[in-house]
């Protein structure tokens, strides 16, 4: 008796004794994956979003759970990716939960060899303060030849292929307004 319960329990006995001889089905789950549930199906609510990676802007459900991503997946309702994603879309719920993902604004000083912590606030102060003295400092009204420039040397623009077509569109119009006209993408070098 104890004998024919242990070989039952061998994987290849217990597939043709249960009707499985494939090993697809029942016999070959252990009582652990019975028992577990989908990190989905625990979720307080899913939010709709965009995949940050690139331009191509596939949708994606983010899963959350009291107040922390548990799973993004692909949106089956995206006209764009239908419930895809690529690798770096499907591992993004790794971009959020990350252990070492920076939080806070480090800066380091002119000359420094230590990084400190700033406030949010302050930090975009500095980049608002440093972009408008580059402009004001580098503008040109007129060329040598007095034809009308209105523009600047002292900003050049490079944005990611992280961000979207419409974040794109916006930097690109900031800086055009700003009188820059070294504008470049990373997907165009």
């Amino acid at each position: 008796m104890k004998l024919g319960k242990v070989m039952l329990s061998w994987p290849v006995l217990r597939q043709f004794a249960s009707g499985d001889p494939l090993g697809r089905g029942a016999a070959v789950t252990s009582p652990h994956t019975r028992e577990l549930t989908p990190r989905t199906e625990t979720a307080d609510h899913v939010a709709r979003s965009v995949c940050p990676y690139c331009a191509v802007g596939c949708g994606q459900r983010v899963f959350v759970r009291d107040g922390q991503v548990t799973q993004i997946e692909g949106d089956p309702d995206s006209p764009i990716s239908r419930g895809r994603l690529c690798p770096k879309g499907s591992a993004s719920e790794q971009l959020v939960n990350a252990p070492n993902r920076q939080t806070t604004v480090l800066y380091r000083r002119p000359h420094g060899t230590e990084w400190e912590p700033l406030p949010l606030e302050q930090a975009i102060d500095m980049v608002a303060d440093r972009f408008l003295e580059a402009r004001r400092n580098n503008w040109q009204d007129t060329d040598d030849s007095g034809r009308r420039l209105n523009r600047t040397m002292g900003i050049a623009g490079l944005g990611g292929a992280t961000l979207d077509n419409e974040e794109n569109y916006l930097i690109k119009k900031l800086f055009t307004a700003a009188g820059a006209i070294q504008i470049e993408n990373q997907a165009r070098i």
